[in-house]
């Protein structure tokens, strides 16, 4: 199982795979089980944004156990809240906002084992 960080900008946290790309991230989704996801919206001028990410994860059922959004966009973190939390399976931890501290430093714990 791994952890996904999607930005096309930001360093990525220690124990996460990065994503610089949407399709980046959607390969990623299609080829692992995933643990945590965090998600930018922008992902550069005339690059598909972390809506596509959602999207796909709506349209395929591949939700991780837990999701953030660490973007900076108020309107993208809500478009993307609003779409994935519908078909949001019970096991599926979605959080409307950025990951505590707690989540980042489990994440790079796990990375040590």
């Amino acid at each position: 199982m791994i952890h996904i960080y999607l930005d096309d900008y930001r360093a990525c946290p220690k124990g996460f795979v990065l994503a610089r790309s949407a399709e980046e991230c959607v390969m990623l989704l299609e080829a692992f089980d995933v643990d945590v996801l965090s998600l930018d919206y922008d992902l550069g001028w005339g690059q598909p944004s972390g809506m596509s990410v959602a999207n796909y994860i709506v349209s395929s059922g591949k939700y991780p156990r837990r999701i953030y959004f660490h973007t900076s966009s108020e309107g993208g973190r809500q478009t993307m809240y609003q779409a994935l939390y519908p078909g949001k399976p019970d096991h599926t931890i979605l959080c409307n906002g950025p990951m505590p501290a707690e989540i980042l430093m489990e994440v790079a714990e796990s990375d040590q084992e």
